[in-house]
């Protein structure tokens, strides 16, 4: 073989070398997200955080054993596994889904199911290219544009802090219980739980936070110009809170263990000697029980609302929103066998 011959394929094989370095780079890079991403709603994320629904899709933990992390439409058709990890605090934006892994799996061995390192990941949306980005134990987080923001369990107590999402940036920003569940525009809206319950923002363009208004809230959710909360000075009935008008509207005199928002409903839990899953109109209007008994972990999309009673965290139970017909989701319980 001539030299120049050797010298042209030595060339073309460097070059070709360098072309796939460079696609593998552009591969793994991470894509930041479009202006305005939130990775939950506060209502889902305070209730576990087991539903997620993200340009046409909903992500979810499928609870009946067997199950995992799952992908549908919203009407519950084309159910997927995505994976066969326990998860928590589900949040997608862009590209990429975030999620917690309590450690446990649903494959089964000889002992049981399998366990593994709690941590946080970044995967993307069809669960490939999994990375952890943080072992620590997540109460909860959100995804505020590029960054998440994250509540998490440390030995010496709570710690919140913001990750960027290439795992990049860490920053502590406060050594007590700031749940950053409720964001909307670039602000995170959080209750006090130091001094007072007060409704407090940040703004993450800053991490400064401010004062918003002097009430007594517990889990705020905001939609459109009302702030729902559970009132904690007025045994934790649920108000909503109008930021133009500055009235507070009492929804509910009921004890409430947990509520979600959204699609023109309200679905709470009524604690006490007749507890039951109720759903009533955002107004307050139109209240209605839909499940006698104790139930937990409301989750909301589109078109339907997920609930598990309490005490068993694996039958899951749907009802499409407006409706006071619910059922076992046997569809999941299908796809998860």
């Amino acid at each position: 073989m001539k030299k120049t011959v050797r010298i042209t394929i030595g060339i073309l094989i460097a070059v070709l070398l360098a072309a796939a370095g460079i696609l593998i780079m552009y591969s793994q890079r991470i894509v930041m997200n479009p202006p305005g991403t939130v990775g939950n709603t506060a209502g889902n994320l305070n209730n576990d955080g087991r539903f997620c629904e993200h340009e046409g899709t909903v992500y979810f933990y499928n609870s009946f054993d067997g199950g995992g992390l799952f992908a549908m439409d919203p009407n519950e058709a084309n159910l997927r596994r995505i994976n066969n990890l326990e998860v928590r605090n589900i949040l997608a934006g862009g590209k990429y889904l975030y999620y917690f892994h309590t450690g446990s799996s649903t494959v089964t061995t000889g002992f049981g199911h399998a366990f593994g390192m709690r941590s946080f990941l970044r995967c993307r949306l069809d669960g490939s290219n999994s990375e952890t980005l943080t072992t620590d134990v997540v109460i909860t987080g959100q995804l505020v544009d590029n960054y998440l923001y994250l509540l998490t369990s440390q030995t010496a107590g709570p710690s919140f802090y913001k990750l960027k999402i290439n795992s990049t940036e860490p920053e502590i920003l406060a050594d007590y219980t700031i749940n950053p569940a409720c964001a909307e525009n670039g602000i995170i809206y959080y209750n006090g739980t130091v001094e007072n319950h007060y409704l407090y923002a940040l703004d993450t363009e800053t991490d400064v936070p401010y004062e918003v208004w002097k009430g007594n809230v517990w889990y705020p959710v905001l939609e459109g110009d009302y702030v729902y909360y559970l009132d904690v000075a007025n045994d934790y009935r649920l108000c909503r809170y109008s930021r133009s008008q500055n009235v507070i509207e009492v929804l509910t005199q009921d004890r409430v263990d947990c509520f979600n928002v959204g699609g023109g409903f309200i679905y709470y839990q009524k604690n006490g000697a007749d507890a039951a899953l109720k759903c009533m109109r955002t107004d307050g209007s139109g209240a209605k029980v839909i499940a006698e008994g104790n139930y937990t972990h409301i989750n909301m999309t589109s078109q339907y609302v997920y609930f598990q009673e309490f005490g068993n965290d694996v039958v899951l139970y749907h009802s499409q929103l407006g409706t006071d017909y619910y059922e076992k989701f046997q569809a999941a319980e299908d796809a998860a066998t």
